[in-house]
């Protein structure tokens, strides 16, 4: 398999879909956005969550085969930041799958557990002895929406600059895997085996109504192929 063509060739596809991103947002040219009405939030966060899986399959595959000198860790310089597309500090691109969140169901314990006993005493009143019974908890109020109708845009376009900072430098991202698979060979409990879980990828769908789903589709196939022992 030609690897480096299926990386232009969906990296290239990724990179028109993130530029739309940006476009949905309404940062185009110099532009600045703070707050998006919600239902373009929501449609950003659709098509941003499974274009950040394809660019961890895509670093999967970019880092098949490659090997780096270890580095030497070097202390933080006081107040050095990396300057963003923006102007502002450029964050990282999580080079992980978010692990699937685990909610074990809580346990009801019925009102009546316990036995309550009912008797007369001996001058003829009505006697209860029993576990005392539990005011009802009062429902939290749901969160309030905005009066306008609109969200706070930082956070999702932090992770839209990652993902577009990532995308122009696979190169850079494929040694960032390879320097973590390394501290995970040495490690005694290793946090993960690999960077991708298991099964559906995150921001996956089962039916394609986007174009980003059809590309993820085919990035996961590529992962898993490049992440295959090499038996040659």
């Amino acid at each position: 398999m030609d690897w480096d063509h299926a990386i232009k060739r969906n990296s290239e596809v990724l990179a028109g879909i993130v530029e739309t991103l940006f476009v949905m947002l309404g940062l185009v040219g110099e532009a600045t956005v703070s707050r998006i009405s919600w239902p373009a939030y929501r449609a950003v966060l659709r098509v941003l969550r499974p274009a950040e899986s394809c660019l961890r399959r895509l670093i999967v595959v970019a880092a098949r085969g490659l090997v780096i000198a270890p580095t030497v860790s070097r202390p933080k310089l006081a107040g050095a930041v990396k300057p963003g597309k923006r102007g502002i500090s450029r964050p990282s691109f999580q080079l992980f799958d978010p692990q699937p969140r685990i909610v074990f169901p809580r346990r009801r314990i019925s009102k009546r557990a316990v036995p309550r006993i009912h008797f007369f005493n001996t001058d003829g009143e009505f006697i209860t002895i029993g576990p005392p019974i539990r005011p009802a908890k009062a429902s939290t109020p749901a969160r309030a929406k905005s009066a306008d109708g609109m969200v706070n845009a930082a956070r999702v376009i932090r992770r839209l600059e990652a993902l577009d900072a990532a995308l122009a430098d696979l190169p850079r991202q494929a040694k960032r895997l390879v320097r973590w698979r390394m501290r995970e060979e040495k490690s005694e409990n290793p946090s993960f085996k690999t960077p991708l879980r298991p099964g559906r990828p995150p921001g996956s769908r089962r039916r394609d109504v986007h174009q980003v789903d059809e590309l993820l589709s085919e990035c996961q196939w590529l992962a898993w192929e490049a992440m295959k022992p090499d038996t040659s």
